[in-house]
């Protein structure tokens, strides 16, 4: 796992672009504690940042081809390397590493940019070709590995993280708008788009090429586009095709030549991810992580503990005091080079520091959830179909003010919380209402929180486009099929895999997800909606095949989400933080928020009259990137 940082500056206009190109490339390093490398040619200009996972002596980068024609910079692995050299070797092509990056040039020089349907893998890669005077950057098919591409006048940069780009001199340094909006309604800004005016994310699956300066884009790879062929109509037979998937790929994902753990939550997820590797290696030499709160409504400690004594793992689990959130929170955040509104980042980062005293890689369990219609959302979802028959005017005037009546309650996924985003997703359409019951502010909220300047300004957005452009290209065959795929562009990719990529990279950890192998997901996304929701029961299938390897405890529990006490902490111990960073006179000063808005949803919070825990810390989220990138 590493960094990648470059660009093309072709006519010459950067000022010393080698130490530009540096310090893009040292924005990096904790991605890559272990070496670092440049290249620099002709106005090409690539830089890398390594952590050391395979071929520890031999891996340093670039990489280039026999006679240096082509030169590539990667992040990430490519698990089927192995293979892939076999077959270029009797191609006629030589290697002069062990490390998996160095398939890439000689697949380039075969199958131009055919060969990303060759890779299984998480990467993001640049790749410099300077006999045909051509770029290549390209994404993994999910999007488990990031990179962001400023285009303008005299060439392009890209780097790994926003935080890369923002030191070459072309980068401005603006706040898109409309960026901003969506982020408030999805926790997180969706690909294409960034936080940063003018600066794009590659999309997952999707490769850019740049030649003398004409740009072309090409996607060789999209979620559901995959036929299985016989898919098996008995169930056993079909639960047996998906366990065998997921521990190939588990297997897979066990190469390394460091020490490699796994997260472990005690949900079905993670523990599935345990149970494969049980059967690969001696249970006692899997190390499993955890962490917990003291306030047992957020807390999974138990139920980790139970699968690493079912399996017995040695196992490692670490209580996280209010003390120890509060005094890290800025650094979190601002550690985060995008904003991102996503409670669990705090958990996760902190998960991530704490297993990397003892692991190098750690697999993880994400991806299940949006392929196997595991979230609370989609049983709300076949209950919301219900509300629907009773008419608006009665939603608004008897149900609305008879929830909004309810006690507070800010523990995890409350009552009255669940309740209280139920029925105020209820006047959405059908696919919108998702992420208003997931998000921090629907665009009702937020125009009464932003400037009457920053609404005027995005007045022609539709903050849902993303969910029209999404649902549009979706080879769906139900409503279920067309959920799962808006929950894996607008939640997973730009959310959930960002959070871990961020979190874990901060501190120099490799997280490996086997459940989004292309191969899995193309099983996941061809099987019907009834071995994913059977009524309300998610993950049936999964469910169903784990029932004779895991305990009945972890299959039967519902699902709690990896989230910390915001609600409570933002009444004590963060409240303080919370007063400086929405103050009246800093936001009067940024000009984005409504300094009286914003008051009164605080006063609101810490009175007890609402639970505004989600789009408080949407703000705080976006306030404390702000001070430390813009400020």
């Amino acid at each position: 796992m590493c960094g990648i940082a470059g660009f093309i500056d072709q006519p010459s206009r950067v000022c010393d672009p080698e130490t530009v190109l540096r310090k893009m490339t040292s924005e990096l390093a904790h991605r890559g504690p272990d070496d670092e490398g440049f290249y620099a040619s002709a106005g090409v200009y690539l830089g890398h940042r390594r952590l050391a996972v395979i071929d520890l002596e031999g891996g340093h980068q670039p990489i280039s081809n026999e006679d240096s024609s082509v030169v590539v910079v990667a992040n990430g692995e490519i698990y089927n390397y192995r293979q892939l050299r076999l077959d270029l070797e009797e191609g006629g092509h030589r290697f002069t590493t062990a490390s998996d990056t160095e398939v890439l040039v000689h697949l380039w020089e075969d199958h131009g940019t055919g060969m990303l349907e060759h890779l299984v893998g998480m990467f993001a890669f640049a790749l410099w070709d300077s006999r045909r005077r051509t770029l290549l950057l390209a994404r993994d098919r999910l999007g488990q590995k990031p990179l962001y591409v400023h285009v303008h006048r005299h060439g392009l940069s890209f780097g790994s993280e926003l935080r890369s780009l923002m030191a070459h001199p072309a980068t401005p340094a603006e706040v898109d708008l409309r960026a901003l909006r969506k982020y408030l309604l999805y926790d997180a800004v969706p690909a294409p788009g960034a936080m940063l005016s003018g600066v794009r994310k590659l999309e997952p699956g999707q490769w850019l090429s740049w030649r003398d300066g004409q740009l072309d884009f090409g996607r060789y790879w999209d979620i559901g586009c995959a036929a299985v062929p016989d898919l098996p109509h008995d169930e056993n037979e079909l639960g047996e095709m998906l366990w065998q998937r997921i521990a190939d790929s588990v297997r897979m994902r066990l190469i390394a030549e460091v020490p490699l753990g796994v997260f472990l939550s005690g949900g079905i997820d993670s523990s599935t991810v345990v149970a494969a590797m049980a059967e690969e290696v001696s249970p006692r030499t899997i190390k499993t992580f955890s962490v917990g709160f003291d306030n047992a409504s957020f807390d999974e400690s138990d139920h980790a503990r139970t699968v690493a004594r079912h399996f017995g793992t040695e196992h490692h689990q670490e209580v996280l005091s209010p003390a120890t959130v509060i005094e890290l929170l800025p650094e979190i955040l601002g550690s985060m080079s995008e904003p991102l509104a996503d409670g669990s980042l705090v958990p996760t980062f902190l998960l991530s520091r704490f297993a990397r005293r003892s692991v190098t890689v750690a697999l993880s369990g994400d991806g299940a959830d949006e392929f196997l219609l595991g979230y609370p959302t989609f049983q709300a979802h076949r209950l919301a179909r219900l509300g629907e028959w009773v008419p608006g005017f009665v939603r608004r005037r008897v149900l609305q003010p008879l929830v909004s009546r309810l006690p507070v309650d800010t523990n995890n996924i409350s009552l009255d919380f669940r309740l209280k985003r139920f029925v105020a997703g209820l006047d959405y359409p059908r696919d919108e209402r998702h992420f208003v019951w997931m998000a921090g502010m629907g665009p009702r909220e937020q125009r009464g929180l932003l400037t009457p300047d920053v609404v005027a300004e995005t007045r022609d957005l539709d903050v849902f486009e993303d969910v029209v452009r999404h649902r549009d290209q979706v080879p769906a065959r139900d409503e279920w099929d067309r959920l799962g795929y808006l929950y894996a562009k607008l939640y997973l990719q730009d959310d959930i895999l960002v959070k871990v990529d961020r979190a874990s990279m901060a501190h120099g950890l490799e997280v490996r997800c086997p459940v989004l192998d292309h191969r899995v997901v193309d099983l996941l996304t061809a099987l019907p909606a009834t071995m994913k929701l059977r009524r309300l029961t998610t993950k049936y299938i999964l469910k169903k095949t784990m029932r004779s390897r895991l305990p009945e405890s972890i299959l039967s529990r519902p699902k709690k989400g990896f989230g910390m006490p915001i609600a409570q902490w933002l009444k004590g111990p963060l409240r303080e933080l919370a007063e400086e960073v929405l103050s009246p006179a800093k936001l009067r000063q940024d000009g984005i928020f409504d300094p009286a808005g914003v008051r009164a949803l605080l006063d609101q919070h810490l009175a007890g009259r609402a639970d505004h825990r989600k789009p408080l810390w949407s703000l705080i989220a976006f306030q404390l990137w702000r001070d430390r990138y813009l400020g």
